[in-house]
């Protein structure tokens, strides 16, 4: 699932094309999400990889956690790493008209 792969596009008035906004769902927790305390240098791309076998979904476990612009995670913070991507994955596409 590559970043931008699910992301639909459009031409403005100018004539350029343009990523539309991408809505993210809101994911709750569930008795079946593991949480981690970060170490130095922790990345959420890397946590995705780790626990997802794939990098693109650091989407996830940022949402998860309200992450915003950032990629490192500080030293000691619990991080929620959900585990049912499935379903998520599956609320996301729904959301953005797949």
């Amino acid at each position: 699932m590559k970043r931008y792969s699910n992301t639909n596009t459009k031409i403005d008035r100018a004539g350029n094309r343009v990523y539309t906004t991408t809505l993210y769902p809101p994911i709750p927790i569930e008795n079946s999400d593991q949480f981690i305390s970060a170490k130095q240098g922790t990345r959420i791309d890397n946590l995705a990889f780790q626990y997802y076998g794939d990098n693109s979904l650091w989407w996830i476990i940022a949402k998860a956690n309200g992450i915003k612009g950032r990629v490192i995670i500080n030293t000691g913070e619990l991080i929620r790493i959900p585990t049912n991507t499935n379903k998520i994955i599956r609320k996301f596409k729904q959301l953005n008209g797949e």
